[in-house]
């Protein structure tokens, strides 16, 4: 069983802004495997389906990004997944727009959903898929990522975004060093 959870806040909003593209990848996810998202609990909305052999449960924390590692644990505890089984999807203000970054494992870096999940749970070893939204020196950081994109922001977003679902296949079909080398690139537009 693969847990992949997107980060982002709940609320109507928090809809299209640059910290929740962890939903939105979540939510190609579902879309693409006719996935209904209704299922609550684990302080999550979540709902599953079979990418080959493998049961996949996709998940969307309700606590708001700082206290995401509150769902996380829940539903680990509950399923007894091994950690290298639990896919993390983000935002990442250290990468320029249109980056991707999938790893094994690490650090939270300044991302404060991340921080909540390696705290709630003990752990960096488990892979994420980083989703590169930019920064403006110019706003105070948390105006910054709760902003919606421009259209022309959105439209490579979505690219990303893309991108980002094919490599949590991959992960579940073969392994995060397949996905890595694979999609560790910049997306061009």
């Amino acid at each position: 069983m693969y847990i992949v959870i997107g980060l982002g806040n709940p609320g109507r909003n928090y809809v299209n802004t640059r910290h929740n593209v962890g939903f939105d990848a979540v939510d190609l996810l579902s879309k693409k495997y006719d996935v209904k998202l209704n299922k609550l609990k684990f302080h999550a909305v979540f709902g599953d389906f079979k990418l080959g052999n493998e049961k996949v449960m996709l998940v969307k924390p309700q606590t708001y990004m700082n206290r995401s590692g509150i769902s996380v644990l829940d539903i680990m505890n509950y399923y007894k997944v091994p950690i290298e089984n639990v896919i993390v999807i983000y935002d990442d203000i250290d990468l320029e727009l249109g980056m991707l970054r999938i790893r094994a494992k690490g650090s939270s870096g300044t991302h404060n959903g991340m921080k909540s999940v390696i705290y709630q749970i003990q752990s960096e070893d488990f892979p994420r898929i980083r989703i590169g939204i930019g920064k403006n020196p110019g706003i105070n950081l948390a105006d910054f990522v709760l902003q919606k994109f421009s259209s022309k922001e959105r439209e490579l977003v979505n690219e990303v975004i893309v991108t980002a679902v094919e490599a949590v296949e991959d992960i579940i079909i073969n392994n995060v060093d397949s996905a890595m080398n694979k999609y560790n690139k910049k997306i061009q537009n």
